[in-house]
């Protein structure tokens, strides 16, 4: 398990103030080493202190920062949009209205996609209940397979294939 699944990424280590190597972070996160640096470019982690030789020693704090970091992006949250987020952070308490906007419009995109994703299963559901009783015959036992609607119920955009298409009428028709 890494500390991105992690409900509670103090757990690693026992005491305060515990400090962690960029390998101990890649390992505990299932970041990279590249991508912990990266993130630190860009800002998205505030700054790391460095040992006295020069080596990233990241805290307890830097590693809930990261947990919250990959829920974001498991939002699909754009990194221009998480680095605001970071840099709003930063700058204290004055941002909180701004934080929250940006979360709640993160918010909107996550329920706007699972709701898409449930109309999807629904849609796997309808199909894998067909097939199964495609394969079953009237007794029960396995049959061949009579054919395949092209929609589901409650798919107005669908087409049916059993459905035939109505014959133009030519009563005014003139020859």
């Amino acid at each position: 398990m890494t500390l991105m699944d992690s409900s509670s990424p103090a757990q690693t280590r026992s005491g305060a103030g515990e400090r962690y190597t960029i390998s101990e972070v890649a390992a505990l996160t299932g970041l990279s080493a590249y991508t912990l640096r990266w993130y630190e470019r860009i800002k998205l982690l505030p700054h790391v202190d460095r040992s006295h030789t020069g080596q990233r020693r990241f805290t307890t704090s830097d590693l809930q920062w990261l947990a919250f970091v990959g829920k974001l992006r498991l939002t699909g949250m754009p990194v221009a949009d998480m680095v605001r987020f970071a840099e709003l952070t930063r700058e204290g308490e004055h941002t909180v209205r701004e934080r929250r906007e940006l979360l709640m419009r993160t918010r909107k995109d996550v329920q706007d996609r699972i709701d898409e994703l449930q109309g999807t299963l629904a849609v796997l559901d309808y199909k894998i209940d067909f097939y199964g009783g495609a394969l079953r015959g009237p007794d029960g036992c396995a049959t061949g397979f009579p054919g395949d609607p092209a929609a589901f119920p409650g798919d107005p955009g669908a087409r049916r294939l059993s459905a035939a298409p109505a014959a133009p009428d030519h009563a005014d028709d003139k020859d």
